[in-house]
């Protein structure tokens, strides 16, 4: 009896924390909105940059800005396995703040208030024109129209992502991956 009552807790705790975890696929509103994913920092940590920008180089600012990039867990494992990403990977690109004021810190930056999320959809049904989509969280808003298929993120992606559009040369830990498997685009690296 013990045994039995012992398995059915096991069933129902499992079947509890499956029903409660979101799901790491995108979610859209009637209206083809992209519902922000909340759970993005559950996900897999690829990088960070600080002061990181694509036009000409400017000053060094005191205010320069932390980015965090996440990918799910899914598209990660995939990766890993192919060294490309599969339709429906989600990059999260999380803006945040820095200072250098605050508690025992006597020198440095260390990161802040979040300024923006930013999200970088691959979906080749909804977009197969581009297959991928940027998306921006920079408020309260819990949905998002796509960026237009022209924009400066898509273009700048598209020529100058490592693979399949994505800044692969900025993620450490997949960079010897895209090398192995032969997907990394030539030229695109430091």
């Amino acid at each position: 009896m013990k045994a039995k009552l012992l398995i059915a807790l096991v069933l129902l705790s499992v079947s509890l924390l499956a029903q409660e975890a979101p799901p790491n696929v995108p979610q859209y509103t009637k209206d083809g909105e992209l519902i922000k994913p909340e759970n993005y920092r559950e996900w897999i940590y690829l990088s960070s940059g600080l002061g990181m920008t694509y036009g000409a180089p400017i000053a060094k600012q005191e205010d320069e800005d932390f980015d965090n990039v996440f990918v799910t867990p899914q598209a990660y494992k995939a990766f890993l396995a192919t060294g490309t990403w599969p339709d429906k990977t989600i990059m999260a690109l999380e803006v945040r703040y820095s200072a250098s004021k605050g508690s025992i810190n006597k020198g440095g930056r260390f990161q802040d208030r979040l300024a923006g999320v930013e999200i970088h959809l691959k979906d080749e049904a909804r977009f197969p024109a581009t297959k991928w989509a940027f998306f921006g969280f920079n408020g309260p808003e819990t949905t998002a129209k796509p960026l237009a298929a022209d924009s400066v993120c898509q273009k700048c992606h598209s020529s100058n992502g490592a693979v399949d559009e994505t800044f692969v040369q900025f993620y450490p830990t997949l960079l010897p991956v895209a090398k192995a498997k032969g997907t990394f685009k030539s030229g695109t690296e430091k």
